[in-house]
């Protein structure tokens, strides 16, 4: 394979590439707002000349490029989470900016730079003659991620009927290759009392004083939970808090919390909703644990209600996929570091849910995600595209 080539022509399309994002940062895409966002892809798909874009009755974009038998995905969520505080930006989260080595923005890292990389990737495969008869590229710009990571992908693999060969996640890798990640679910914590005048509240029975003593209970859960030599510890922390109350001349009569949960390799959901029921003050107050469920309907106005559990997922080190993308990379670039990532991706419904093999890479960095003043930077870009770009010829070696 001419990896020389692969990479001069990436650089080439540095300004492209740049351009592209910076079209997408300043159109506001939070999950199931992401129409607009959508509509961009798929003109910069049909314009650098895939085969066949669609978007399907959920909303994702989906860029088709060869005829061969192998499907290779490559997915990029599209849709970013708020700006936040406006006061922590130092620029206009949309206007962004732009230096000579780097894009600013919200959406840069937290992904909109691996739907860039993607669609440039494949245009490079196109470019090159690395399209064969043994694979066909799939370009997936999903929705509804921040949301729910890994509903969109439900309803791909389910309505849609498509089941690639394998998945490569565009995330924020910084410049390593990720071969798995924590699961998590969402945990409701809920306890009741009884309301009473606040001038007497022994008359009540508060509810969220007895909230505070399993409260203490999580804080000390999360201290023994389970440790993976790969993956690491999973956690619990609380998230939310919700109460009931007549007034605030009144004892609480109702009080919730939320848990955020992460899984990691060999604890399961049942095993993390029995771990909270079985709290001793949980038990002593008959607290009601569930898991929470999504139910949003996504920009097209299409619900698909699925449990807010989100399986964990670990590809082997010498797993095909893993070693095409490692060979890739390598080519171009000299050895990678091979790690994982600490948050959680589409990948949690693709292998976790599905068992269709999952590996990592993506521009950007992962504390970026979420943050103000995020940043993307240009060679990142290059890159990926660059080793996206051969992968697929790798892979069918």
């Amino acid at each position: 394979m001419d990896y020389e080539g692969i990479r001069q022509k990436a650089q080439g399309y540095e300004a492209a590439m740049t351009k592209f994002l910076r079209d997408l940062v300043a159109i506001p895409g939070e999950s199931c707002g992401e129409k607009k966002v959508i509509e961009r892809i798929a003109q910069e798909m049909r314009s650098v000349g895939f085969d066949k874009v669609d978007i399907d009755p959920m909303g994702n974009v989906l860029g088709w490029m060869g005829s061969g038998k192998k499907l290779i995905a490559f997915d990029a969520h599209i849709d970013t989470v708020g700006i936040g505080e406006k006061s922590n930006w130092t620029f206009d989260p949309y206007e962004g900016y732009e230096t000579e080595t780097e894009i600013g923005g919200r959406g840069t890292s937290d992904q909109l730079g691996g739907i860039v990389s993607a669609t440039y990737g494949a245009k490079i495969m196109k470019d090159m003659g690395l399209l064969s008869d043994k694979y066909t590229v799939l370009v997936t710009g999903t929705v509804q991620e921040e949301d729910c990571d890994g509903l969109c992908w439900q309803y791909i693999h389910n309505e849609d009927k498509i089941i690639p060969e394998f998945v490569v996640i565009t995330e924020p890798t910084d410049g390593n290759i990720y071969r798995g990640q924590r699961g998590r679910m969402e945990i409701r914590v809920e306890v009741k009392g009884v309301s009473c005048h606040g001038s007497a509240p022994e008359r009540g029975d508060n509810a969220i004083y007895k909230m505070a003593d399993i409260l203490q209970e999580v804080r000390e859960l999360n201290n023994n939970l389970h440790v993976d030599p790969f993956l690491g510890k999973g956690t619990v922390t609380v998230s939310e808090i919700f109460f009931n109350s007549p007034s605030r001349c009144a004892v609480a009569d109702m009080c919730a919390v939320s848990l955020d949960r992460r899984l990691t390799d060999g604890e399961t959901y049942q095993m993390a909703l029995e771990e909270v029921r079985n709290l001793p003050f949980c038990k002593k107050y008959n607290a009601q644990v569930t898991m929470y469920t999504y139910e949003r309907p996504s920009y097209t106005g299409l619900t698909y209600p699925t449990d807010c559990y989100f399986p964990t997922w670990v590809i082997p080190e010498d797993a095909p996929a893993t070693k095409a993308m490692v060979e890739a990379y390598k080519g171009m670039y000299g050895e990678p570091k091979v790690d994982k990532w600490t948050f959680s991706t589409n990948g949690v419904s693709i292998m976790g849910r599905f068992g269709i093999p999952c590996i990592g890479f993506g521009p950007g960095k992962e504390a970026q995600a979420h943050a103000p003043n995020e940043r993307t930077w240009k060679e990142d870009l290059v890159r990926c595209a660059a080793v996206y770009a051969a992968v697929p010829s790798e892979y069918c070696k």
